[in-house]
């Protein structure tokens, strides 16, 4: 079977849209040239639109997720100041050992795997934080996270959200849930290969930066005055060209296909998947309330695997015999939960159809 014939329904890049794919074929300006300078502010506009937010300073960072998250921190946070952290995956553990390399005292807020975090524990874990940080999807266990509440209780901090795998999946209101700091990726909702990492940031937040940013890549005052629109449009580096004409053009089918309408889709996918999942005897591993529907979490039916088979080698049995991709657990439930991924132009119901269809001939 070829590689491009694979659904990938996995924890991470999806199938990228068509639209994206074709994308990548345009002529490459250079990075200076006035053409691609006006894409470029018009990315930033579409992301301002999929963010829900005003924030001048929203740009694609130039390399994937994870930079997304220390570019956020490292720009916020020196040595001495408190930030809060929710912990309930993978991803919340990412934040809390990001912020600790800035100097942080790091508060942490755990929740147990697969349940989400009380908001009114985040805002009673410190009086004063510089910084109170969550994961709104948490992508190792298919939890979401409220945010709405964190943003309405925060007082003087500043409001840190890993959107990693909510943008373009889920409703998510920047501006109006008080988020300061926001950061993505291209490869999950957006439905855009890894490599690019939207971000925005509040004017509040942009006075709170630290005096000199610990990396100079992920500065963000570097390039802040000329968003906000007071200064000179400077080179900072080499922008890859075309992983932001394929953003562009992400980001262009998500609003012509309007935000409540994708939400919608996602939505629908994931009900599907779970409710066919429950009726066949699997047990979800979120907790119900805080499901994603992008991304649905299922305990490893180990009583139902082939005779001499581990739930990686039904995985693998799914991508060799039928081209469908899924991932496997991260951290304490590795080998005992699958994650499912219906996110960017995987989010089809032709595509659960075709999952539940093969796992009923594996497992039987």
């Amino acid at each position: 079977m070829s590689h491009a014939d694979r659904i990938l329904m996995g924890p991470g890049p999806g199938n990228p849209y068509p639209e994206v794919i074709e994308a990548f074929g345009r002529p490459v300006l250079g990075h200076l040239d006035p053409d691609f300078i006006a894409l470029l502010d018009e990315v930033n506009d579409r992301l301002r639109q999929v963010f829900l937010t005003e924030n001048p300073l929203t740009f694609p960072v130039s390399a994937t997720g994870s930079a997304g998250m220390e570019a956020t921190f490292v720009n916020v946070l020196g040595p001495g100041d408190v930030v809060v952290v929710g912990v309930n995956g993978v991803f919340g553990e990412r934040m809390c050992d990001v912020a600790s390399r800035c100097g942080a005292e790091v508060v942490r807020v755990e929740a147990e795997w697969g349940t989400a975090i009380d908001p009114q524990a985040l805002l009673d874990a410190h009086p004063s934080p510089k910084v109170i940080a969550v994961v709104h999807a948490e992508t190792s266990t298919g939890v979401r996270n409220d945010i709405q509440p964190i943003g309405a209780g925060k007082g003087d901090a500043l409001l840190l959200v890993d959107c990693v795998t909510s943008l373009g999946g889920i409703p998510l209101e920047i501006d109006e849930w008080g988020v300061d700091l926001a950061y993505s990726g291209t490869q999950k909702c957006l439905g855009v290969p890894p490599g690019l990492s939207p971000v925005t940031v509040s004017n509040r937040a942009i006075e709170g930066f630290v005096e000199k940013s610990q990396s100079w890549y992920l500065d963000f005052s570097m390039i802040a005055s000329y968003v906000t629109g007071g200064g000179a449009r400077a080179y900072h580096h080499t922008a890859p060209i075309s992983m932001i004409y394929a953003l562009h053009a992400g980001l262009g089918v998500v609003l012509d296909e309007g935000l409540e309408n994708v939400h919608a889709r996602h939505r629908a996918c994931g009900e599907r998947l779970q409710d066919g999942l429950v009726k066949r005897g699997f047990e979800l591993f979120a907790q119900e309330g805080n499901r994603l529907p992008e991304l649905t979490s299922v305990i490893v039916p180990l009583d139902r695997l082939p005779s001499g088979a581990d739930e990686a080698g039904v995985r693998r049995r799914l991508l060799t015999e039928y081209g469908i991709e899924i991932g496997g657990g991260l951290g304490p439930v590795a080998g005992q939960v699958w994650r499912i991924g219906c996110m960017g132009h995987t989010a089809r119901e032709r595509n659960v159809t075709m999952l539940l269809g093969a796992l009923d001939e594996i497992l039987g």
